[in-house]
């Protein structure tokens, strides 16, 4: 999901949030090249999601990541 604002995806978010394809690769226990791959993809696979959210502190939700999955913010 592209954010209109600064035109990123979400993913683009989380690997700024996390210093980088690496830092994000190293939160999830990853290969840097997997982060690639899903920002190359301009998303990442679905399993991952949560951990994204977790890894970025919120700061990158799996309502901003899989709006597919997870179509509205729980109020």
């Amino acid at each position: 999901m592209k954010d209109s604002s600064i035109d990123i995806t979400a993913i683009e978010r989380a690997v700024q949030v996390c210093n980088g394809q690496t830092g994000l690769a190293r939160k999830l226990g990853i290969t840097p090249q997997a982060v690639q791959q899903w920002v190359a993809a301009g998303a990442p696979p679905a399993r991952r999601v949560i951990a994204i959210e977790i890894a970025t502190g919120g700061m990158v939700t799996r309502y901003q990541l899989a709006p597919d999955l997870y179509p509205q913010e729980v109020a």
